[in-house]
């Protein structure tokens, strides 16, 4: 099983970026930055049969695949996370900082999360999103686990993905994993934790 996890937004903006105050300077990188964590980082290292798509609104698009790291130096909190992923947005078109940056082989790609899915809709990934208001999770978890290829788009703290024309358009079945509100690192783990991909 092949998943992909698809976040964005459009509040990131590290034009004041501090390490001293990440959450404030960042535009909530920090909450990008758990995510990518969530979905990574098994006990054991990384899980390869899972990506992250951090699709931000003012610098592009940053693929983040076990494949293009180096399991003994990637950075395993958040804060060291966060300072390596914004030098390598303010330099993804010259050099780094950190001439070490343990992120330096993330591929980079300009096109948006729109563009994207349907490209793999096309491609016959089943793709879901997850939303507070959507169908439940748990009902679909034999058809989900079945699939080959997966793609879980997480909404933002804004929701404004969710609310979106151009989301609403593709037609794609909205799941969710109870009324409970959870933090979008906390809803990637137990996506994680129920296909039984925590190990």
């Amino acid at each position: 099983m092949e998943v992909l996890f698809f976040i964005k937004s459009s509040s990131v903006d590290i034009t004041n970026y501090t390490i001293k105050d990440i959450p404030g300077s960042s535009g909530r990188l920090d909450v990008i930055s758990r995510c990518i964590l969530a979905a990574l980082l098994n006990l054991k290292g990384f899980n390869n049969n899972i990506q992250i798509w951090v699709f931000l609104e003012k610098y592009g698009t940053f693929i983040f695949n076990p494949e293009s790291f180096d399991e003994e130096v990637f950075p395993k909190n958040e804060i060291l996370l966060t300072e390596y992923f914004v030098d390598l947005i303010l330099n993804r078109a010259g050099q780094l900082r950190y001439s070490k940056n343990p992120l330096k082989r993330i591929k980079y790609i300009n096109q948006d999360i729109f563009n994207t899915l349907k490209a793999y809709k096309k491609q016959k990934y089943s793709i879901y999103v997850l939303d507070e208001s959507g169908q439940d999770f748990f009902k679909y978890i034999k058809e989900i686990s079945s699939q080959e290829h997966i793609i879980f788009v997480i909404g933002s703290q804004t929701g404004e993905i969710l609310k979106s024309i151009e989301l609403i358009e593709l037609n794609l079945p909205n799941l969710s994993l109870g009324t409970q509100s959870y933090l979008a690192s906390s809803v990637i783990r137990l996506i994680r934790l129920n296909l039984k991909l925590l190990i």
